[in-house]
């Protein structure tokens, strides 16, 4: 079955998602619209859309007039197995004491490790990339240092590596949120495969809300792996829902990005335990701090 893509690039991820967003909208009906930054400084966004028949190249060339976006390439993407095709190709990663592996290599699995098991699918957080392995590094070293929380949640889970990470070493039941249900879908997948569906309770949520995070908050520890611009919208109610000496683990954030949301973070009662930077990417574990009469 052929599939399409329509793919384009615009300055600024505000503009970015607010173009993604109508995009939603076109018929026919894109299957999934994705937003990237472009890794080279330029500031510059690639929003992609996917569809089941030709796109409306009419519709899809007044949008990117309206949102001054560059005109969109449209093209057939060929019929391949692509998850089966990225599992070949994805090695096995080490992060700490964690071991992020696909089931095609179940037998390279060491014996003196904490393996997670995350077939490549339709969802972020294979382990391979900077973000994510800064965050189970950030946690073990977390875990090394004492921390004994009882209320996690992973929000923007992806696969709900973390989650299930943060599982396989407390007894205690985690919640993994996307606002994305087809991640939701994968994360739920992967924690059945790893055992822990009794552990981590996968749900579908923008930011902090459903009622399922608010019942359980607030959090002795929160991973938020998404982008610079959400974890900084997030900046205020990620304080509200962490417990007083709890912590939060943020990635998804480019090296020259940290300072400006150290900042965001420190004006909202949150103090850096530690800056981790892998390539080009920065994880970030913050401690909410005590507060004291008069501040």
């Amino acid at each position: 079955m052929l599939t399409y893509s329509a793919l384009t690039t615009i300055f600024g991820e505000d503009a970015a998602y607010r173009l993604s967003d109508a995009l939603e909208h076109l018929d026919p009906e894109p299957t999934g619209v994705g937003v990237f930054e472009v890794e080279d400084g330029s500031k510059l966004w690639e929003v992609a859309a996917y569809f089941l028949e030709w796109p409306d190249a009419g519709a899809l060339a007044v949008l990117s007039a309206l949102h001054g976006a560059k005109p969109f390439n449209i093209s057939e993407i060929p019929d391949q197995d692509w998850v089966s095709k990225v599992q070949r190709e994805l090695a096995p990663v080490s992060a700490g004491r964690y071991f992020v592996y696909g089931s095609h290599d179940a037998d390279k699995v060491p014996d003196d490790c904490i393996p997670l098991l995350i077939d490549a699918a339709m969802a972020f957080g294979t382990g391979h990339h900077g973000t994510t392995k800064g965050c189970l590094e950030a946690f073990d070293a977390l875990m090394l240092q004492g921390f004994e929380g009882r209320r996690i949640l992973d929000i923007g889970c992806g696969t709900a590596v973390l989650a299930m990470a943060a599982a396989k070493v407390l007894p205690h039941s985690i919640i993994a949120s996307d606002i994305d249900p087809v991640a939701v879908e994968v994360a739920k997948s992967n924690v059945l495969g790893n055992g822990l569906n009794d552990q981590v309770t996968c749900v579908t949520a923008a930011g902090f809300g459903a009622s399922e995070l608010e019942v359980n908050g607030p959090y002795d520890l929160i991973f938020a792996n998404i982008l610079k611009g959400p974890l900084i919208g997030l900046a205020p109610e990620m304080s509200r829902n962490t417990a007083t000496n709890g912590h939060v683990i943020l990635s998804g954030i480019l090296n020259e990005q940290a300072d400006e949301v150290l900042t965001v973070y420190a004006r909202n009662g949150f103090n850096l335990v530690q800056k981790r930077v892998i390539v080009d990417w920065t994880t970030l574990t913050l401690s909410k701090k005590v507060t004291t009469l008069g501040e």
